[in-house]
Order: C-alpha cells, then sequence, then structure tokens
C-alpha cells in the first residue's frame, strides 16, 4: 500500500435493476468500467431489486408467448434486442437473445444475489446471473440453475439449493421492489449516488462519472 497515496472517497452507490433486463446489464457494466477509471473512489454497489414482471407466474413463461405480449411479436422484439446487441458489443457483451426459451421470474435471482451478499459476493453473483441469462440462455428462474451458478463462484451448490428451498429474502426483494416505485422509479436500471444524487438508464459512462463527480463535490 503507498502510504503517500491520498485517501479514496468512500461513495455508495445504489443500483436498482432487474436481473432479466438487458438495459441493466449493459448500463451496469458501463458503470463499472467507469469506476475502473477513477481509482479515487472506493465505491460501494448496494443492489436494490425491481421487479419488471412481478405478475408472471413463478415458473416463467415460453419466451415467445413474453414476446407477443409485450411487443406485440417477435419482430419488434428483434429490432429491439439488435440495437442491445451492437452497443453491448462495445462493452465486451455478446447478446444472445436467441438462446433464450423461457422468460423467467426474476425473485429467486434477486434472493439469491442477497444471499451471495453474506459472502461478500453480491457484485459476482450479479455479472454471472446476467452473464447466465443473456449469453448462455440460462433459465435463472430454475433454482437449480441458480445453485450452479453459485457453484461456479466456488459457493456451496448444496447451500445455495437449501437457501433458495426457503422463503428467506422473499419480503426483502418485495420491500425493494416497493420503495423502488415510491421513490418514482419506474424504469431501470437506476443509479442512486449518495443517496441523494439519481440518475436512469443506460447511460453511457462520462454520464454516470459527471454525477459521481457532483456527488463527490457536495460531500
Amino acid at each position: 500500500m503507498n502510504i503517500l497515496a491520498p485517501p479514496r472517497a468512500r461513495l455508495p452507490i445504489e443500483v436498482v435493476f432487474d436481473l432479466v433486463c438487458p438495459w441493466c446489464f449493459l448500463g451496469i457494466r458501463r458503470l463499472r468500467r467507469m469506476l475502473r477509471s477513477r481509482p479515487d473512489v472506493a465505491a460501494e454497489l448496494i443492489w436494490r431489486p425491481f421487479l419488471l414482471n412481478p405478475d408472471l407466474a413463478p415458473q416463467g413463461v415460453p419466451r415467445q408467448e413474453y414476446l407477443v405480449r409485450k411487443f406485440g411479436g417477435e419482430e419488434r422484439a428483434r429490432r429491439l434486442h439488435g440495437t442491445i446487441a451492437e452497443l453491448g458489443r462495445a462493452e465486451g457483451l455478446d447478446f444472445r437473445f436467441d438462446r433464450i426459451r423461457r422468460v423467467p421470474h426474476s425473485l429467486d435471482a434477486h434472493r439469491l444475489v442477497r444471499w451471495a451478499g453474506r459472502f461478500a459476493a453480491a457484485d459476482a453473483m450479479v455479472e454471472a446471473i446476467f452473464e447466465a441469462y443473456f449469453m448462455e440462455g440460462a433459465d435463472i428462474g430454475d433454482p437449480t440453475v441458480l445453485a450452479l451458478i453459485a457453484g461456479r463462484l466456488g459457493l456451496e451448490t448444496p447451500a445455495a439449493r437449501r437457501f433458495l428451498a426457503t422463503v428467506a429474502e422473499v419480503e426483502a426483494v418485495h420491500a425493494d421492489n416497493l420503495r423502488a416505485h415510491r421513490l418514482g422509479i419506474n424504469g431501470v436500471p437506476c443509479f442512486v449516488v449518495a443517496g441523494r444524487h439519481a440518475i436512469a438508464g443506460a447511460q453511457e459512462p462520462e454520464v454516470l462519472e459527471r454525477l459521481l463527480d457532483v456527488a463527490l463535490v457536495e460531500g
């Protein structure tokens, strides 16, 4: 450690997101890139669940059925996904929407992020779940799949499976989702810096950095 280096500014950043939201994956990847360029800042990412499809069946729905319901058909969805995929490539993301067979309910995935936080692995878990869903087409609504993702991170697969078989953290996820709506957040991702400065959308790193600097100046 360099004792002559100035102390790093500690900054909490609440990330309001859903694990089935491609814009969230893109926006969080941009946030991470921005933070890597700021060694003067020690950011703490606080993951706040947002349920885009709270009324979805627990087992999810076939992707085709979901696309018809949400977009009116596959053609409109394909154009949107093409745009997202192009933006993702600039961030090193290989979106493979064609591999997704079911659109899952994201409640258990959010619960697993909270569980991973007990082992200081929430950040890694968010990334791993995003990659499994958007790159591999994994059904992240399936507890068995989620437990295997935990195992990839070096966490205990059986322990993750036992946790997901309970109702632990269910109320906490719903409470965070309700809190977001009460704060007027109706779209994700949304980044709340230092509890006061918020910005929504998959913003470019330069935009996020300006918000970070405002928060640092205001203390």
